[in-house]
């Protein structure tokens, strides 16, 4: 938990602090000076009396009562330092920017788990080891650079690499984006990204926070705690973008089911993410241009009016925003013409609206009003405008900073010239105003901005079925780890109320033959035991006769692994698949789609952490490409996806209630307008 010590010292020692600012001890604490820390400020250097105008203590048993310690020190002085420091001075708070922890080596390790459980005795909270520090509206205790200028309307900034996050500062602050803290958590021994977010969280007040925060993840260590702190900020009106770095280790796995091959601990991560209402961004420039995206005016509706005198970047612009759901409409009419009349000739309004090369600050002024104030149809505006470095711009962009101001449309400006207007775009940033160099770039961040915005989901109760929790538990208690034999995967999802075909299972031809009679001919036949049926030649359809019944019984029963035959009618529809797997740490994670072939051809899937909501359902399933055959396409009947929506839910509220299932498959699942019925399943348990 973070405490006050940290964020708001009255007194900080730097253990290390030195006169040498090209080492960290001495850059660190050059930085908390030019910063202008109010409070007490020490330093321990057992080589100097003055540093950097501070005296310095020999000894850190010499140093008064202080609030948060810096250690700029070699990992094994470390843990005695932090032991006089909480015992002896009532030290909470501490950053530890030195190296040779956990990320060196197990001695590393163990050393650093001895500082944590110290800190922990006293109630204290630790940043680092192995990070660069924090920098605070009170004090800035980072030993890198940039520092930008903390402005309390920036973004709050929480990253797991201190080389990241300077890379990432100084690209945005080029941009005109402006930070309101920033944290580098390192190995996040005790305090990660999820701990620093709940601090965001807790102490959040709608008029004075930062309503923008950006992550760089490398760990995701407590999802539940992300999620929980992520989807309340965004719910108090903040807006979240994440780089969640690191390959995953799925890849490398052998899976036993079609869930486990399309599923994976990064999959979980978009899962995660998508349910919290966090965009994910897999870089540097995506995130700062998202963050740039979140620092206009929230953009309600998709009818985009682009405003250019460049023709080139228009049109790659309206084919990036066109790629990601987004509307140019057409403008025509009476204003259109009024429009029109005011600007150069051989200019268009058409959208996007070119007023060409030769086109004034008066002429856009004149263009955004149109737009702003006559074009209901319209809900935002990207600006283009560049120059060819014939005569200052200043002139523009007063007044497209007037208008960003005044509109209650957003407006999105593109100023492509970084280097030929580079004292012009300086202007236009200084006025607190960010910009995009790049249309394309713009396009795809408002793609996929809005549509996080738009499918920001309300957290689902936790069960919405109502299950026979004890018929349930006595099944998953009464079986052994490992795949469930036909019989309990039946009573398994009858207890989920999930349908299913009729089917038994037989182990002799006589068996085979009355069962075959009783469910009425034609079936199909299913060897039990192997994992992949199909692959080894373990399914056959429609079989129509007691003698191919009994021909294919008997050939069956001889392949390898095979215990039994599993009869069902024959059924026909279009298959669909819905399938879970529990992802450590994550829980269990839920995925749809086409089923049979398809899944393993097209992997066509939409996926979402449990508990999973009706309206979560159908999101996933209007989310699949496939969508229009689930619709119904060139004269087929389509399928009912509230029917599909709630086995989704009953599946999530089984998993509920029976965590030790780790892998489930119902594919196919075959659909005929209202029905839908399991016809094959499999199901993993560990306990």
């Amino acid at each position: 938990m973070i405490v006050k010590e940290l964020m708001n010292p009255t007194s900080i020692v730097v253990v290390g602090g030195s006169n040498d600012i090209q080492k960290p001890g001495g850059k660190i604490l050059k930085n908390i000076i030019d910063g202008g820390y109010a409070g007490k400020l020490y330093v321990i250097n057992p080589k100097e009396y003055i540093v950097q105008g501070i005296p310095s203590y020999r000894d850190i048993a010499e140093v008064p009562q202080v609030d948060l310690a810096i250690l700029a020190v070699a990992a094994k002085f470390a843990q005695s330092t932090v032991e006089i420091l909480t015992e002896k001075k009532n030290t909470r708070a501490f950053i530890i920017i030195s190296a040779g922890f956990s990320e060196e080596s197990e001695q590393g390790a163990a050393l650093e788990k001895a500082i944590v459980n110290q800190i922990n005795k006293y109630n204290g909270v630790l940043i680092g080891p192995n990070c660069t520090g924090i920098l605070t509206p009170n004090h800035h205790s980072i030993f890198t650079e940039p520092i930008p200028k903390l402005n309390p309307k920036g973004c709050d900034f929480i990253s797991g690499s201190g080389a990241t996050a300077c890379f990432i500062m100084e690209a945005a602050m080029d941009k005109g984006l402006s930070f309101s803290s920033v944290f580098s958590v390192g190995n996040s021994a005790q305090t990660g990204v999820e701990e620093v977010l709940e601090y965001l969280d807790l102490t959040f007040k709608a008029e004075t926070s930062s309503k923008v925060k950006l992550l760089y993840i490398e760990n995701i260590s407590k999802p539940d705690k992300l999620l929980l702190h992520a989807s309340s900020l965004i719910k108090k009106g903040c807006k979240i973008a994440a780089i969640k770095a690191g390959s995953s280790e799925a890849g490398s796995r052998a899976a036993s089911s079609h869930t486990g091959a399309l599923a994976s601990p990064d999959v979980a991560v978009d899962a995660l993410f998508k349910k919290a209402g966090i965009v994910r961004c897999y870089g540097r420039e995506d995130l700062i241009t998202v963050a740039s995206v979140f620092m206009q005016r929230e953009l309600h509706g998709k009818r985009i009016a682009i405003i250019t005198h460049a023709g080139g970047p228009a049109v790659m612009l309206t084919d990036a925003l066109s790629k990601g759901g987004f509307e140019i409409p057409a403008i025509h009419g009476e204003a259109a013409d009024e429009l029109k009349a005011q600007l150069f000739p051989g200019s268009s309004v058409a959208n996007p609206i070119d007023f060409l090369a030769t086109g004034t600050a008066l002429q856009l002024g004149t263009i955004i009003d149109f737009v702003e104030t006559k074009f209901d149809f319209i809900d935002g505006m990207v600006v283009i405008f560049g120059t060819p470095g014939l005569s200052p711009i200043f002139d523009v962009y007063e007044v497209l900073s007037e208008k960003m101001k005044t509109c209650s449309k957003p407006v999105f400006p593109i100023l492509p010239s970084v280097f030929t207007a580079s004292e012009e775009i300086e202007a236009f940033t200084a006025k607190n105003h960010v910009f995009f160099p790049d249309e394309v770039v713009l396009g795809n961040a408002l793609s996929k901005v809005y549509k996080v915005w738009s499918q920001i989901p309300a957290q689902p109760p936790k069960n919405q079925q109502e299950l026979d929790l004890a018929y349930i538990r006595a099944i998953i208690d009464s079986n052994e780890n490992g795949f469930l034999l036909p019989r309990a995967v039946r009573s398994l999802l009858d207890g989920a109320g999930i349908p299913r075909a009729k089917e038994e299972t037989v182990y002799t031809r006589e068996a085979a033959q009355e069962q075959a009679n009783a469910i009425g001919y034609p079936v199909v036949l299913k060897v039990v035991g192997p994992v992949h049926k199909s692959d080894v030649g373990g399914v056959v359809l429609n079989i129509d006769s007691d003698k191919k019944l009994i021909r294919e019984f008997d050939r069956m029963m001889k392949i390898q692994d095979t215990i039994g035959v599993l009869i069902q009618p024959m059924l026909s529809g279009t298959e669909l698949f819905v399938g879970a797997k529990y992802e450590d740490k994550f829980g269990h994670m839920i995925l749809c789609g086409l089923g049979g072939i398809f899944i393993e051809v097209l992997k066509d899937v939409q996926y979402a952490l449990t508990p999973v909501s009706k309206n979560e359902a159908i999101e996933m399933i209007r989310g699949l490409k496939s969508y229009k055959i689930i619709q119904g396409v060139r004269g087929q009947k389509g399928i009912d996806e509230n029917a599909f929506a709630d086995i989704i839910v009953k599946l999530s509220a089984l998993l509920q209630v029976a965590p030790e299932i780790k892998e489930i498959d119902l594919n196919p699942l075959l659909a005929k307008e209202k029905k839908i019925v399991a016809v094959d399943a499999r199901i993993r348990i560990e306990k």
